[in-house]
């Protein structure tokens, strides 16, 4: 058995959490691959820092791309071999003549969700303008979307299951950028990133609204190393990147802004 408590020590997502070490241990048991369904960034990334302190299962996430934010997670013992192609998705196209009524993400979200389908079994969903959407689901729900996913807002579209290879994923816009600050505070980093003044930055830090590798942080003077990412609502993410130390003894952080 797991160290259910000791794992869950201090962790935000604690129902997500408690229902993968469920899975971990039904995977250790049966010796099969157990999957979750899809996850959040922050679950995930708090999933996989308990996880790993652990030596006797592995996990493996997957959404479909590489840059997928919801991704599920196959769960098996260390013994076994395990790999991407485990982890069981499909792509789904919405299409429909979006010209005159364009509808957003949260149209196309919600008017899956609005056929009775829960949220944790849809992964990311992929906005193409006039001609639809393609979204990414667990296979169980390809049959039922296609008979039951007739209209977006006003536009009739007809869903059918396209190759996840299919996806038409648009690369990130980024921006490098490099600051030099006297300290690898949050605010000071954060700030320079994303070209708002600190006070600013420290109102969006102390509503809440801002999470160090998916982690919220509250903390203004909390300290940033190469390979944090920071995330705030609305905003976007920044990647801290390489840091050095200047002859004045200041920092040289290299930023990559993801829009």
């Amino acid at each position: 058995m797991l160290p259910r408590e000791e794992l869950l020590k201090g962790v935000e997502n604690r129902d997500s959490v408690a229902r993968v070490i469920d899975q971990a241990e039904q995977a250790i048991k049966t010796w099969e691959v157990v999957l979750t369904d899809f996850l959040s960034p922050p679950e995930l990334a708090e999933i996989q820092r308990v996880f790993n302190r652990l030596t006797e299962v592995q996990l493996v996430a997957w959404g479909g791309y590489p840059q997928a934010e919801r991704q599920r997670v196959a769960i098996a013992r260390s013994e076994l071999p395990l790999d991407q192609s485990q982890v069981s998705l499909v792509g789904v196209e919405i299409a429909g003549n979006f010209l005159f009524d364009t509808a957003s993400h949260r149209d196309f979200l919600g008017a899956m969700l609005g056929t009775g389908i829960v949220r944790e079994k849809t992964g990311d969903v992929i906005v193409l303008g006039e001609r639809g959407a393609q979204a990414i689901v667990a296979p169980e729900l390809v049959e039922f979307l296609s008979m039951s996913l007739k209209q977006v807002r006003s536009v009739p579209v007809k869903t059918q299951q396209i190759e996840v290879a299919e996806l038409k994923v648009r690369e990130p816009k980024k921006k490098e950028l490099t600051t030099v600050e006297a300290s690898l505070r949050l605010d000071a980093i954060a700030s320079a990133g994303f070209g708002m003044s600190r006070s600013k930055m420290v109102d969006f830090i102390d509503a809440g609204d801002v999470r160090v590798n998916w982690k919220e942080v509250t903390q203004a003077s909390s300290q940033l190393k190469s390979g944090d990412l920071i995330a705030i609502r609305s905003k976007g993410r920044l990647e801290v990147g390489e840091i050095a130390v200047t002859k004045k003894e200041r920092y040289r952080v290299q930023l990559t802004r993801y829009m």
